[in-house]
C-alpha cells in the first residue's frame, strides 16, 4: 500500500509550524541557543561572545615630563583654545570622539559653554541626544544587532567618520564596560559594542588604526580571538596590517598608523600581546619613520603632509595647507610622547616642532578651530602626554588654581557644523 502524497497545503502547514516553532525557540533561548539556531539556519557562523578581561579600560601613560617642550603656560593656552565648545544642532560625533579621547570622561570645565567629559559620552552612547541634535530624519549612530551594538560609520550625514573610531576615543576616554549605551530600541551596554567590533572585525578593512587601541586596551593579555566569519585574528596581524603598503597610507598621511603602532608596544610591555619578531618589526619600522622625518622637517618647525618622501619633500615642498602641517606635526608629536627615545628625532627638532604647534594653535580664532577641531585636538593631548599628563588632570588644576582664566575669547561657541576638510577625521 502507498503511502499518500502530502499536498501543497499539507506541506505549507508543516513548514509554518516548523518556522513558528523556530521563532520561539529563538526568542525565548540563551544567546548561545540563538547563535546555534542562526547558523543551523543560514550557514553563517557567529562568533561566540569574547570574554573580556576588565571592567574599565587599560590606560596608555605618556614616558616624559620635559617642560621644554611646553611649558605650564603654554600648555594652558593651547588647552584653552581646543576645548570642545561645539553648537548642539547637527553635532558632529566624529568632533565630538576626538574632543572626547583628549579630554576624557573625567572633564569639567568652569566654563558654562563647555562640553563637559559626562556630557559628550552622553551624546554618543545615549540616542535620544543624538535625536535631540540631529532630528528623526539621520538614521541613527547606534544600531541595534542581535549579536551587539554597531556604530553607523562612514561619509553619510551625523555618521562617525572611521571604523572603530567611536569605540577606540570612548575607550582612551576611560568609558566603563558596562557603560548603558541607549539605542533606538532599547538599553545596551559598551560591552555590546565591543563584542559587535571584535566580532566585525575584518583585516582587509582599509582603516585599522582604532580596531588596534580599542582591542589591545580592552583584551590584553589576550593575543588573538575570533571573528564572525571565524577567522582567528591577532595583534601580530594587526601590526602587519598597520605597516603594509607606503608609509603615507591611512587616515591623516599615515600618522595615525604610528599612534596605534606605539600603543601595542605600549601595551607589549605589560602585557606580551606581540610575537618578538612582530615587535621588532615595528621597531625597525618606527626606526624608518624617525629618519624620514629627521630629513624633512621645515626650518620653521613643522612637518608636511609628505613626511613620508624624507628629504625629497623639501627638495620638492607641496603647497600645505595649515591644516595638513597641523596634522603632520601635532601627530608626530604625539606618537613620539609615548614612544622610547630611540625612536626620537633630535631633541632640538621636537623643541622646534613643539614650538610652531604652540605658536599656530595660541593664533587661531575660536572658528578656526572650530573648523578643524579633530586636527587641533591632536596638539592638546600631544603636548599634555609631553608635560607627562593629561588634558582633562592639567586643565582642572589650572582652572582651580586660576578662577576666571581659560574661557573662550569670542562669545559664541565654536561652529562644528561646517563642512569637513578633505582629510578630516
Amino acid at each position: 500500500m502507498k503511502t499518500p502524497r502530502v499536498g501543497k497545503e499539507q506541506f505549507l502547514v508543516v513548514q509554518l509550524i516548523v518556522v513558528m516553532a523556530l521563532v520561539a525557540s529563538y526568542a525565548s533561548g540563551s544567546a548561545s541557543t540563538r547563535r546555534n539556531l542562526v547558523n543551523e539556519v543560514t550557514g553563517a557562523r557567529l562568533a561566540p561572545a569574547f570574554t573580556i578581561p576588565r571592567e574599565t579600560p587599560l590606560i596608555i601613560e605618556p614616558l616624559y615630563d620635559d617642560p621644554e617642550v611646553v611649558s605650564d603656560e603654554e600648555l594652558a593656552a593651547v588647552l584653552a583654545k581646543v576645548q570642545p565648545r561645539f553648537q548642539h544642532e547637527r553635532l558632529k560625533p566624529n568632533y565630538v570622539e576626538h574632543a572626547l579621547r583628549t579630554w576624557w570622561i573625567k572633564s569639567k570645565f568652569a566654563d558654562p559653554k563647555v562640553m563637559s567629559g559626562e556630557a559628550m559620552k552622553e551624546f554618543l552612547t545615549n540616542h535620544g541626544d543624538y535625536l535631540a541634535s540631529w532630528g528623526p530624519k539621520i538614521p541613527p549612530l547606534l544600531q541595534d544587532e542581535d549579536t551587539g551594538v554597531a556604530i553607523r560609520w562612514g561619509k553619510e550625514e551625523g555618521a562617525s567618520v572611521h571604523h572603530d573610531h567611536w569605540l577606540a576615543c570612548l575607550t582612551e576616554a576611560g568609558v566603563g564596560l558596562h557603560e548603558v549605551v541607549t539605542t533606538p530600541n532599547r538599553h545596551r551596554e559598551v560591552a555590546d559594542v565591543l563584542q559587535e567590533a571584535l566580532r566585525d572585525f575584518r583585516l582587509d578593512e582599509s582603516e585599522v588604526e582604532w580596531s588596534a587601541m580599542a582591542f589591545g586596551l580592552w583584551i590584553a593579555p589576550q593575543k588573538s580571538w575570533t571573528a564572525r566569519d571565524g577567522r582567528v585574528l591577532s595583534f601580530d596581524l594587526l601590526a602587519d596590517r598597520l605597516m603594509r603598503g607606503h608609509k603615507r597610507f591611512g587616515v591623516c598621511s599615515g600618522t595615525h598608523r604610528l599612534y596605534s603602532l606605539m600603543v601595542l608596544l605600549q601595551l607589549d610591555n605589560d602585557h606580551d600581546i606581540i610575537s618578538d619578531e612582530s615587535r621588532n618589526r615595528i621597531m625597525d619600522h618606527m626606526r624608518s619613520v624617525r629618519d624620514l622625518i629627521t630629513v624633512c622637517q621645515f626650518e620653521d618647525g613643522h612637518w608636511p603632509s609628505n613626511w613620508s618622501e624624507g628629504a625629497e619633500s623639501l627638495k620638492k615642498p607641496i603647497d600645505d595647507e595649515l591644516y595638513k602641517k597641523v596634522i603632520a606635526t601635532g601627530h608626530h608629536l604625539e606618537w613620539m610622547a609615548i614612544a622610547p627615545q630611540e625612536l626620537h628625532v633630535p631633541r632640538e627638532q621636537i623643541l622646534k616642532a613643539a614650538d610652531w604647534v604652540i605658536k599656530t594653535t595660541c593664533e587661531q580664532s575660536a572658528s578656526d578651530i572650530g573648523g578643524r577641531y579633530t586636527f587641533f585636538s591632536h596638539v592638546g593631548n600631544a603636548l599634555a602626554l609631553w608635560r607627562r599628563t593629561h588634558p582633562a588632570d592639567f586643565w582642572m588644576k589650572w582652572q582651580a588654581d586660576h578662577p576666571g582664566v581659560g574661557f573662550a575669547e569670542e562669545p559664541e561657541p565654536a561652529d562644528a557644523t561646517k563642512p569637513a576638510e578633505p582629510e578630516a577625521h
